[in-house]
């Protein structure tokens, strides 16, 4: 059995992304088994009855994986990373460091809401867990003047892991309910939501999208063109 201290690389990790490699890591506990085939997948971590999978990037490549393993009675848990302090690193072309500068984005749990909209459904479903981790990490770029002419040239080499700095634990669709701003006029508007979450409208508007489809919010009527919203009661 592979444990966080015997593991050995199995096929699909030799392209490992770092910051996919570190939080694998980090929500590893001993006795924990790595890259394991359950159901025509391979699952980052396997704890007993609980399949763990660590998304660093859009949902929606998962969608299919997700609905097949919770249809066949497993519970899983996405685990995802939202960078609440980012590093910008430019990197020479033997990798050396040559600059270094903060992001001025920072991430927020509600944020997650982002590629929930892939299947938001799956959150009322009982097997469904998903640790949103807020980080700081550093994202590293090497110039190559032939591709990403909007960012002058700098590619995105990889992601690494600084540190998590929180995790809030999603298990219930009343978890998802509380990420709700508790100011909120009743009813309310994207445009609403958005400034009682400090967000952009489109944080909001997919937040809303992502409650009322597994029936915590409702839309009750319309103001011009703005849908208007009210808690479930």
């Amino acid at each position: 059995m592979a444990t966080v201290l015997d593991h050995q690389p199995h096929v699909g990790t030799l392209r490992e992304a770092p910051l996919h490699a570190s939080l694998k890591q980090w929500c590893a506990q001993p006795g924990d088994r790595f890259e394991v085939p359950v159901g025509g997948f391979v699952i980052d971590v396997v704890r007993g009855d609980l399949l763990i999978e660590v998304q660093t990037s859009g949902f929606s490549s998962m969608k299919r994986k997700l609905a097949t393993l919770l249809a066949l009675g497993h519970r899983v848990r996405i685990v995802h990373p939202i960078p609440a302090v980012k590093w910008i690193v430019r990197v020479d072309a033997e990798g050396e460091e040559t600059g270094r500068r903060r992001s001025p984005k920072h991430g927020d749990v509600v944020d997650v809401f982002g590629e929930l909209v892939s299947f938001p459904t799956l959150l009322a479903d009982a097997g469904l867990e998903i640790d949103v981790l807020l980080t700081h990490e550093e994202e590293r770029r090497r110039h190559n003047p032939t591709k990403a002419w909007r960012r002058g040239g700098w590619v995105v080499e990889e992601r690494r892991l600084v540190e998590v700095v929180e995790a809030v634990e999603i298990r219930s669709v009343g978890d998802v309910a509380a990420l709700l701003p508790r100011r909120l006029p009743d009813p309310f508007t994207t445009a609403d939501l958005a400034e009682a979450l400090v967000r952009p409208r489109r944080v909001a508007q997919q937040m809303a999208y992502c409650l009322r489809l597994v029936g915590v919010i409702d839309e009750t009527g319309k103001d011009g063109n703005a849908v208007l919203y009210s808690v479930a009661r």
